[in-house]
């Protein structure tokens, strides 16, 4: 999946996963599907920069966005707890 509409894809079905992985630091399914666009968006940043690359089809890039998404939570749940 290439463009826009695919990122969102991805990202709706990466903030699920990382929803039901980060158990009670979710923000509802609607809140977490948000995420899981801007945990792509930070995935996009972070994974090359520390040299990972998890593949190029849709598999690898709900993967990446599923990460970005998982570090963009706990990230919120630290900020939250402090």
């Amino acid at each position: 999946m290439s463009g826009l509409l695919g990122m969102i894809i991805v990202g709706l079905i990466a903030g699920w996963l990382a929803g039901v992985i980060v158990r009670g630091g979710g923000f509802g399914l609607l809140g977490n599907m948000v995420l899981g666009v801007v945990g792509a968006v930070v995935a996009g940043f972070v994974l090359p920069a520390i040299g990972v690359n998890l593949g190029e089809g849709t598999v690898g890039q709900i993967l990446s966005a599923m990460i970005g998404a998982v570090i963009v939570l706990v990230g919120i749940r630290l900020v939250k707890s402090a």
